[in-house]
């Protein structure tokens, strides 16, 4: 084996033997301990006078991190400044989301890594992930042959078309792959080596970056059609054949593309698409937790979807699979679910409805004899009023489309309305909680996307679950690989559902929070990794039949210092 290709470290049981030495080891982030390497460790790496005298500990390291982020006035700052402590000690890094989970969690991932994507170019110094270009599609092969590359077991991969509610961010939407990555490795231990974050650069449509001289990524308009289905089977292709167990999660595709890749390779490969899945599980969690509170069950709510792209479509698709669970029949589920386009109800003969949309387009019969505010499109306010809507989620990405009138009309007709502005950023969220219980004198049962402080409502402050995929995609993703699932089943997907659904604390106390404390977001991680691998198991597609704890036990990373010897 020659120099290049040998391990920059081993691990035996506590003990890291690494090869590195001086500031090689210092730059590398996965090795790094800054101040925290020890006398000895100093001499065996040559490590005096690169470092300060002070030997500290990760407790100490903490505690100067928070108070450099505090220091920091906006939320782009704290997030810039968390993706460099990334790329310079990711020991620390994750330590410090696992000790402060709930406060680091937004300047993380949403709301922050929003404009994290739109402001990438400016903030990106070092590499992390890979980046595809088309214009490299025939070095595909050998960028993926890197030994550095060898321990990867998981990927996620996005083209930046649809980053969250802020459209076409080109290469800038790498940061959300990153971020995905990182809560792998904090919210479920999945170890960071595993982990390869990937952005296939086709080009962009966003004028601003075409013409931004410090634009990273390709410049050229957004390659498209059977030239960009051939460039994602080449890398699905590649990806394959580098690592033929791998774990693919798909993210913040456009919808129609979203849709088509998932249902094209799912089959194929272990994959999941967390905007379309892991939205839908999580969703179908809350509303679970919701109902309780309501004392109305799930096959007894009327629910409006408003959006109907991948992330709308999956949760109807799995709502659907809930109530018939619950003793509906499809028919009768249908009946229970009305979806919405960019235009208005999805319903015979209404405009820009997509193939992926045709199951969920009602008869016009179904609207006979409502009354309309309008000659052709049926807008939500239209279906709250006549079909007497209980439950709405917004997946729109369209601010402030849940108005005061479609939800006094909602709170007229039930006593606890459901209200979910699911869409991130902030910025796109449908309404905002303040609004929503002002609107319904406190008797909304609210859940957001992006998080949100209490509400308070007659002197009492009310807690506002955030209900973000972070609940479900890093205990889903632990529980694939611990399993070794070969695919990611929809039984899969529904066991996340129900592990986090009863994990509410609305299932003791009726006006409890819907979903436990982001803070818990590890343990929650875990319970979700174990449903998920039993499933997996039960279904017949994992790579293992038994002692399924005992491999979480020992496969789960946790972010401590440990001591370092010498590689010769």
């Amino acid at each position: 084996m020659s120099k290049e290709t040998k391990p920059a470290q081993t691990q035996v049981d506590n003990v890291v033997r690494a090869r590195l030495h001086g500031t090689d080891l210092l730059l590398n982030p996965r090795l790094n301990k800054g101040t925290a390497f020890s006398e000895e460790e100093r001499d065996a790496f040559g490590l005096h006078g690169l470092l300060p005298p002070h030997i500290g500990t990760l407790e100490d390291q903490r505690a100067r991190r928070m108070r450099v982020l505090a220091s920091r006035e906006t939320a782009f700052g704290k997030y810039s400044n968390m993706r460099d402590l990334q790329d310079t000690n990711e020991t620390l890094f994750y330590s410090l989301i696992a000790h402060h989970t709930e406060e680091l969690l937004p300047f993380v991932y949403t709301p922050a890594v929003g404009e994290g994507c739109q402001r990438f170019s400016e903030i990106w110094r070092k590499p992390r992930g890979l980046f595809l270009s088309y214009a490299n599609r025939d070095r595909m092969d050998q960028i993926l042959a890197s030994p550095r590359y060898d321990d990867v077991r998981c990927i996620v991969v996005s083209d930046g078309e649809r980053i969250l509610g802020l459209g076409d961010q080109g290469a800038g939407g790498m940061g959300i792959p990153i971020g995905k990555m990182a809560l792998y490795t904090a919210l479920a231990g999945i170890p960071p080596q595993h982990c390869l974050p990937v952005l296939l650069d086709v080009g962009t449509d966003n004028e601003t970056l075409l013409h931004d001289p410090i634009y990273i990524g390709w410049q050229h308009p957004r390659v498209r059609g059977k030239d960009y289905e051939d460039f994602v089977e080449d890398f699905v292709a590649a990806v394959m054949r580098r690592w033929p167990h791998i774990l693919l999660q798909w993210e913040d595709f456009a919808g129609t593309n979203a849709a088509m890749l998932l249902e094209r390779y799912r089959h194929r490969l272990c994959t999941f698409n967390d905007d379309i899945q892991g939205t839908a599980a999580v969703t179908t969690a809350t509303l679970l937790a919701a109902v309780h509170a309501t004392g109305v069950p799930l096959h007894g709510q009327t629910i409006a979807l408003f959006g109907s792209g991948g992330a709308g479509l999956g949760i109807a698709s799995l709502l659907l699979s809930a109530m018939r669970e619950q003793g509906l029949s499809e028919d009768q589920a249908r009946q229970r679910i009305y979806a919405f386009n960019r235009y208005g109800l999805l319903v015979e003969g209404g405009r820009g409805i997509r193939e992926s949309q045709e199951p969920w387009v009602r008869p016009r019969r179904d609207v006979e004899g409502w009354q309309l505010s309008g000659e052709t499109d049926i807008s939500l306010l239209d279906v709250v009023r006549n079909a007497g809507i209980t439950a709405l989620v917004g997946t729109s990405a369209q601010a402030g489309a849940f108005t005061e009138d479609i939800v006094r009309a909602m709170a007229s007709h039930t006593p606890r309305p459901i209200i979910f502005p699911l869409s991130n950023p902030t910025s796109c969220a449908e309404a905002t909680p303040a609004d929503l219980l002002h609107w319904t004198e406190g008797r909304a049962i609210v859940g957001t996307g992006s998080p949100f402080p209490p509400v308070e409502v007659n002197g009492k402050l009310i807690p506002i679950a955030q209900t973000n995929n972070s609940y479900i995609f890093p205990g889903l993703a632990l529980g694939i690989l611990v399993s070794r699932a070969r695919r990611v089943t929809d039984g899969m997907v529904m066991a996340a559902a129900k592990a986090l659904a009863q994990l509410s604390p609305a299932l003791e106390d009726k006006d409890g929070r819907l979903l436990p404390p982001i803070a818990e977001s590890r343990k929650v991680g875990l319970i979700v990794a174990e449903a998920v691998g039993r499933q997996a198991i039960a279904e017949g597609v994992a790579g293992i039949s038994s002692d399924l704890t005992a491999a979480l036990k020992a496969y789960v990373w946790e972010p401590v210092y440990v001591r370092y010897d010498k590689l010769l």
